[in-house]
């Protein structure tokens, strides 16, 4: 079997795993993203005699921001991370049931 060469996160994948990472345990947090634009004369014959100015974006940084309310982007830290007191809570609860 060939080794995978990429695994794809969806948004709100991501923002559960950077949730967990930094330990976070309360609160609605989504995936953040800082660009930058950046501007070049790019070649765009194949003799890379023609120029035209371009517009480049990169993407400089990804975190987590917190939300006031829930979106498609974030997820619930309390519910995807929850401290080991509310954990064990929680599962006694559901037990019950």
């Amino acid at each position: 079997m060939p080794e995978s060469k990429n695994y794809l996160f969806s948004y709100t994948e991501l923002a559960e795993v950077l949730v967990k990472k930094l330990d976070v345990h309360e609160g609605f947090w989504g995936v953040y993203f800082e660009f930058g634009l950046q501007g070049a004369n790019v070649p765009t014959s194949p003799d890379a005699q023609t120029l035209l100015p371009a517009a480049i974006t990169i993407m400089k940084r990804v975190g987590i921001q917190r939300f006031d309310t829930p979106n498609n982007l974030t997820v619930d830290a309390a519910l995807v991370n929850p401290t080991r007191a509310t954990g064990t809570v929680r599962k006694i609860r559901s037990q019950e049931n």
